[in-house]
């Protein structure tokens, strides 16, 4: 829902991936890597995406940085409370580029988004320089500031990527986000390649960032537990569009799309005695080249109706802020 203290407002996100063949180069089609998506987020704010492998949620958040072009669509972004709102998808490079110290990532491989020929104080230290901020010895005090707030020992700076662990990596990759104090930052699978040990010590360190600068993220991520521990809000996708969005409660107590429904009866329950009721899913995922007519889940979901096939369902008000793109949502939304 739009309001005037919204970080920001995303409406009709797509980005289609051309495919061309023959000699002649021709356009033959297009993956539809995301389909139209619309969300909100607010200041402070951590907006989980969840679904499985494919389903857009990594492209969707390299576009709204404009790492990847968008196909079409709006994201407008307020920098601050009552400011006017800015178009990311419509700025020009140079504009985007002064942007950027409000926007930035955290890469799913902490070892392959570091250059392994410069040591990591350089790493952390590049945008400073690139946007003027500091230069020699202040730049040395803020780079040894930030390995601090992320856990690590100043002295590290002159290391190399290969002499830290995966965990260390990726503390690296977050001060580096931290080091323009952006207002959003995209998690891309910030945690999925960490042992679980280490995962809840990044997720505490995220969240006590959070508390300290007032970050707001966007957290692409699969699996749940995590997604349930960090969340402020989510939203699942299925094959490039949003099919349910909720509080945390909202979607682990009471969720609406069965798409929802067979994401949560898959998560691992830690008890022998206790038995959990599996929703079983027909078929694969479809390709997003050629994506279902109608509801994209139709073919998989267990009460899918013949309209699915035929109808798109809109976004659904199951309850205040608990929305969900399903036929039966509007039939308890009737009933209610």
């Amino acid at each position: 829902m739009s309001a005037p203290d919204n970080l920001l407002e995303v409406t009709g996100l797509k980005k289609y991936f051309p495919i061309y063949r023959g000699i002649l180069s021709r356009h033959v089609g297009d993956v539809k890597a995301v389909d139209g998506i619309d969300f909100t987020l607010g200041r402070q704010e951590t907006l989980s995406v969840v679904g499985e492998s494919g389903c857009g949620k990594t492209t969707a958040g390299r576009s709204l940085l404009r790492l990847l072009t968008p196909t079409a669509g709006e994201a407008l972004y307020r920098p601050e409370p009552g400011a006017p709102q800015v178009n990311l998808f419509g700025l020009s490079e140079k504009k985007m580029r002064a942007l950027r110290r409000d926007l930035q990532i955290i890469f799913q491989d902490p070892f392959g988004s570091l250059n392994p020929r410069i040591t990591v104080g350089n790493a952390i230290g590049e945008a400073l320089s690139v946007h003027g901020i500091a230069q020699g010895s202040e730049l040395e005090d803020r780079v040894s500031e930030l390995l601090r707030l992320v856990g690590l020992r100043p002295d590290v700076a002159n290391r190399f990527p290969h002499e830290f662990s995966g965990g260390q990596r990726q503390r690296v990759g977050i001060a580096r986000a931290l080091t323009l104090r952006p207002k959003l930052i995209v998690c891309d699978e910030a945690v999925s390649a960490l042992d679980v040990s280490i995962q809840a010590q990044v997720l505490n360190l995220l969240g006590d960032l959070q508390e300290e600068f007032g970050l707001s993220y966007i957290f692409i991520a699969h699996d749940l537990s995590v997604v349930k521990y960090i969340s402020d809000r989510v939203a699942v996708m299925y094959l490039g569009r949003i099919v349910e969005t909720g509080t945390v409660e909202q979607i682990f107590e009471n969720p609406q799309h069965p798409y929802t429904k067979a994401l949560l009866a898959a998560i691992p329950v830690p008890d022998p005695t206790r038995r959990s009721q599996r929703v079983h899913l027909e078929g694969d995922v479809p390709s997003p080249i050629s994506p279902p007519s109608g509801c994209h889940f139709h073919t998989r979901c267990p009460v899918a109706e013949e309209r699915c096939s035929r109808e798109t369902p809109a976004m659904q008000a199951c309850e205040e802020g608990h929305h969900a793109a399903c036929f039966l949502t509007e039939v308890c939304a009737a009933s209610s």
